[in-house]
Protein backbone atom coordinates (compact mmCIF):
# COMPACT_ATOMS: atom_id res chain seq x y z
CA UNK A 1 0.00 0.00 0.00
CA UNK A 2 1.53 3.29 -1.12
CA UNK A 3 -0.06 5.19 1.77
CA UNK A 4 2.03 3.26 4.28
CA UNK A 5 5.26 4.22 2.46
CA UNK A 6 4.85 7.92 3.26
CA UNK A 7 4.88 9.78 6.55
CA UNK A 8 3.61 13.22 5.51
CA UNK A 9 0.36 14.01 3.72
CA UNK A 10 -2.22 16.75 3.35
CA UNK A 11 -5.64 16.81 4.94
CA UNK A 12 -8.31 18.91 3.21
CA UNK A 13 -11.31 20.14 5.16
CA UNK A 14 -14.12 22.56 4.41
CA UNK A 15 -14.43 25.52 6.75
CA UNK A 16 -17.16 28.10 6.14
CA UNK A 17 -17.67 26.64 2.65
CA UNK A 18 -14.00 27.22 1.75
CA UNK A 19 -11.31 24.57 1.30
CA UNK A 20 -8.46 24.46 3.80
CA UNK A 21 -5.48 22.13 3.31
CA UNK A 22 -2.94 21.29 6.02
CA UNK A 23 0.24 19.20 5.92
CA UNK A 24 0.28 16.54 8.63
CA UNK A 25 2.48 13.65 9.61
CA UNK A 26 0.38 10.52 9.79
CA UNK A 27 0.30 6.78 10.24
CA UNK A 28 -2.02 3.98 9.24
CA UNK A 29 -4.24 2.34 11.86
CA UNK A 30 -5.53 -0.64 9.93
CA UNK A 31 -6.88 0.86 6.70
CA UNK A 32 -7.55 4.25 8.29
CA UNK A 33 -5.34 7.35 8.30
CA UNK A 34 -4.59 8.79 11.76
CA UNK A 35 -2.86 12.03 12.71
CA UNK A 36 -2.46 14.23 15.75
CA UNK A 37 -3.73 17.78 16.01
CA UNK A 38 -4.38 20.52 18.51
CA UNK A 39 -7.27 22.93 18.75
CA UNK A 40 -8.15 24.43 15.38
CA UNK A 41 -9.77 23.74 12.02
CA UNK A 42 -8.64 20.11 11.67
CA UNK A 43 -10.07 19.25 15.08
CA UNK A 44 -13.25 21.22 14.40
CA UNK A 45 -13.81 19.26 11.20
CA UNK A 46 -13.16 15.99 12.98
CA UNK A 47 -15.48 16.50 15.92
CA UNK A 48 -18.34 17.31 13.56
CA UNK A 49 -17.72 14.04 11.66
CA UNK A 50 -17.08 15.93 8.43
CA UNK A 51 -16.13 14.32 5.16
CA UNK A 52 -12.49 15.16 4.44
CA UNK A 53 -9.89 14.34 1.82
CA UNK A 54 -6.34 13.21 2.50
CA UNK A 55 -3.60 13.17 -0.12
CA UNK A 56 -0.07 11.80 -0.15
CA UNK A 57 2.39 11.70 -3.03
CA UNK A 58 5.96 11.16 -4.06
CA UNK A 59 7.73 12.39 -7.17
CA UNK A 60 11.22 11.87 -8.53
CA UNK A 61 11.84 14.55 -11.12
CA UNK A 62 15.24 13.19 -12.15
CA UNK A 63 13.87 9.74 -13.03
CA UNK A 64 10.50 11.13 -14.19
CA UNK A 65 8.20 9.00 -12.09
CA UNK A 66 5.81 9.47 -9.23
CA UNK A 67 2.55 8.52 -7.61
CA UNK A 68 -0.29 10.07 -5.67
CA UNK A 69 -3.04 8.60 -3.50
CA UNK A 70 -6.18 10.32 -2.26
CA UNK A 71 -8.39 9.08 0.58
CA UNK A 72 -11.91 10.34 1.16
CA UNK A 73 -13.64 9.56 4.42
CA UNK A 74 -15.23 10.80 7.59
CA UNK A 75 -12.96 12.39 10.16
CA UNK A 76 -13.58 11.75 13.85
CA UNK A 77 -11.66 12.10 17.06
CA UNK A 78 -10.35 8.78 18.38
CA UNK A 79 -11.90 8.26 21.81
CA UNK A 80 -12.07 4.48 22.40
CA UNK A 81 -9.38 3.29 24.81
CA UNK A 82 -8.42 0.30 22.64
CA UNK A 83 -7.95 2.52 19.56
CA UNK A 84 -5.96 5.07 21.56
CA UNK A 85 -3.70 2.29 22.86
CA UNK A 86 -3.18 0.93 19.34
CA UNK A 87 -2.40 4.42 18.04
CA UNK A 88 0.20 4.97 20.77
CA UNK A 89 2.16 2.03 19.34
CA UNK A 90 2.53 3.97 16.07
CA UNK A 91 4.90 6.53 17.65
CA UNK A 92 3.07 9.37 15.93
CA UNK A 93 4.48 12.61 17.29
CA UNK A 94 4.44 16.29 16.22
CA UNK A 95 7.16 17.55 13.88
CA UNK A 96 8.12 20.58 15.92
CA UNK A 97 9.21 20.68 19.55
CA UNK A 98 6.78 22.44 21.84
CA UNK A 99 3.76 21.71 19.65
CA UNK A 100 0.84 20.44 21.71
CA UNK A 101 -1.02 18.09 19.41
CA UNK A 102 -2.72 15.87 21.94
CA UNK A 103 -5.87 14.97 20.00
CA UNK A 104 -5.87 11.97 17.67
CA UNK A 105 -7.96 12.11 14.48
CA UNK A 106 -8.97 9.13 12.33
CA UNK A 107 -10.12 9.30 8.74
CA UNK A 108 -12.50 6.38 8.24
CA UNK A 109 -11.43 5.34 4.75
CA UNK A 110 -14.43 5.19 2.42
CA UNK A 111 -12.73 5.66 -0.92
CA UNK A 112 -9.13 5.49 -2.08
CA UNK A 113 -7.95 6.46 -5.54
CA UNK A 114 -4.54 7.02 -6.97
CA UNK A 115 -2.28 6.94 -9.92
CA UNK A 116 1.30 6.31 -10.90
CA UNK A 117 3.12 8.62 -13.28
CA UNK A 118 5.82 7.26 -15.58
CA UNK A 119 7.63 8.65 -18.66
CA UNK A 120 6.94 7.35 -22.15
CA UNK A 121 10.70 7.41 -22.63
CA UNK A 122 13.63 9.46 -21.40
CA UNK A 123 12.57 12.57 -23.33
CA UNK A 124 8.85 12.58 -22.54
CA UNK A 125 7.01 14.28 -19.66
CA UNK A 126 5.15 12.34 -16.99
CA UNK A 127 1.72 10.95 -17.81
CA UNK A 128 -0.83 8.91 -15.85
CA UNK A 129 -0.64 5.14 -16.14
CA UNK A 130 -3.99 3.75 -17.17
CA UNK A 131 -5.45 1.22 -14.75
CA UNK A 132 -3.07 2.12 -11.95
CA UNK A 133 -5.78 3.41 -9.62
CA UNK A 134 -6.46 1.53 -6.43
CA UNK A 135 -9.86 1.93 -4.85
CA UNK A 136 -10.93 0.64 -1.46
CA UNK A 137 -14.20 1.29 0.24
CA UNK A 138 -17.88 0.72 0.29
CA UNK A 139 -19.63 0.87 -3.03
CA UNK A 140 -23.12 2.25 -3.56
CA UNK A 141 -24.58 -1.22 -3.11
CA UNK A 142 -22.76 -1.63 0.23
CA UNK A 143 -20.10 -4.09 -0.95
CA UNK A 144 -16.67 -3.62 0.57
CA UNK A 145 -13.56 -4.45 -1.37
CA UNK A 146 -10.28 -3.46 -2.93
CA UNK A 147 -9.94 -2.96 -6.66
CA UNK A 148 -6.87 -2.46 -8.78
Amino acid sequence: MLLAQASVGRVAVSMNALPAIFPVNFAMLGEDVVFRTGTGMKLAAAVTNSVVAFEVDEFDYERCWGWSVMVVGTASEVMAAADLDAAEQLNLSPWAAGVHQTRLIRIDTRMVSGRRLVPDDESQPLHPVQGAALRTGTSQDGAHGRYQ
